[in-house]
């Protein structure tokens, strides 16, 4: 969604749950007794109260905050599949990072930081488990999408929000690590994936949403594969998940689409992630409108230079991240302004779009920021959209 005189403003999608929803899905996730009619209108009045204030601090392509996602912003369509199971891993699963959610060459380098991080964030918990695909994998989760676009829907409305998306999960990164028990190979089992997730794409863009395809675990991968594989072991890993992308996009319209790529949402070292060059090919493969990436912290921002040399395709757009959940320093507006500003000169101020590098909340029990913080962040976005669109087509036509 572009305009022809102004940057628009929107984000990744996950904020931070307010703590009466937090009180409610606390509940749920342990299995504990709860009142399902409260919880479901505390849900509709937190989107409701969420999409006004993203409007207030002037983003236009709003979302629910994904308020709705109970275990984390991948792993809540686990509930929206049959043919799925959980269990423990087993002692030797838990030596191999590419069976389970956590792992990599980061953990490695930097052992004493991540443990007391994962005591801290409580995600050490939650990575004792492998997904098993034990039957035909389909989409059950007719019930539990429609009320999140229903709810969306209203808070747009209400709000008067000039465009609305729901994020929802890549194949690559909704199983990770999975183990395949009934399907004759990975690519079947993958491809099946994409039939069942095309389900809620379609849903989304079917009652006039944008769909949003998020993808950490695309390129997460590369540092828990290399070393000891190579580059070139990585990128075939990958471009099997960027066609079977494709094919869960299939009847997607494009210019309702965005794909975001990121190198995960925790706020650690990231010294062993993926360059943007050796990706950004499989990125622009993928059939969206819109590519959505980190730009702003301090591990990737030296990157936009790809832009000097990648074309962007005719009629896509870019989305960088202009402000990070990484950090709680609140970016000046004139910075922002300059990241914009610079790649927009590249590609043309018609395709950019200011967003942010990845949510403000992993989970709705793991915040990146407070959430005072997060809104100052997106209010910084907003004004220094504002101050960009006035370098890019003058004071005058700047909205």
């Amino acid at each position: 969604m572009a305009t022809p005189d102004r940057i628009l403003v929107t984000h990744v999608g996950s904020l931070v749950r307010p703590p009466k929803l937090v009180h409610h899905l606390r509940k749920i996730e342990a299995g504990e007794p709860y009142d399902e009619a409260a919880y479901q209108a505390c849900l509709r009045d937190s989107i409701d109260e969420v999409v006004q204030q993203q409007v207030d601090v002037g983003v236009d392509i709003v979302s629910d905050g994904e308020f709705s996602k109970g275990r984390n912003w991948a792993f809540y369509v686990h509930e929206r599949l049959s043919g799925l199971t959980t269990r423990p891993l087993t002692p030797e699963e838990a030596k191999d990072p590419l069976t389970q959610a956590g792992g990599g060459n980061d953990r490695k380098a930097f052992p004493e930081f991540y443990a007391e991080y994962d005591a801290a964030t409580g995600l050490g918990k939650r990575l004792g488990n492998r997904f098993v695909v034990n039957g035909a994998l389909s989409y059950i989760g007719q019930k539990q999408v429609s009320r999140d676009i229903d709810n969306l829907k209203h808070a747009a409305s209400k709000a008067k929000a000039p465009g609305a998306f729901l994020p929802v999960v890549a194949p690559a990164s909704a199983l990770p690590g999975s183990k395949n028990e009934f399907y004759k190979d990975e690519e079947t089992c993958l491809f099946a994936l994409a039939d069942a997730l095309n389900a809620e794409y379609k849903a989304i863009v079917d009652a006039g949403l944008y769909v949003q395809i998020d993808d950490a675990f695309l390129p997460y991968m590369y540092e828990k594969m290399v070393p000891p594989m190579t580059l070139g072991d990585y990128r075939k890993w990958a471009q099997l998940r960027v066609d079977v992308l494709n094919h869960a996009l299939r009847g997607i319209p494009e210019e309702k689409s965005r794909y975001h790529l990121c190198w995960g949402s925790w706020n650690g070292p990231h010294a062993h992630d993926v360059p943007m060059k050796d990706i950004v090919d499989m990125m622009l493969q993928v059939k969206c409108g819109a590519y959505q990436y980190e730009a702003a912290n301090p591990r990737h921002e030296h990157e936009w230079v790809v832009w000097e040399t990648v074309k962007l395709p005719a009629g896509k757009m870019l989305i960088p991240g202009c402000v990070s959940h990484a950090t709680n320093i609140v970016e000046h507006p004139e910075l922002v302004a300059q990241r914009l500003t610079r790649l927009a000169k590249l590609v043309g101020r018609e395709n950019v779009m200011a967003g942010t590098d990845c949510g403000f909340a992993q989970s709705p029990f793991a915040k990146r920021v407070h959430e005072s913080i997060m809104w100052a962040k997106l209010r910084s976005l907003a004004e220094g959209a504002r101050i960009a669109s006035q370098n890019l087509w003058g004071k005058r036509s700047a909205a």
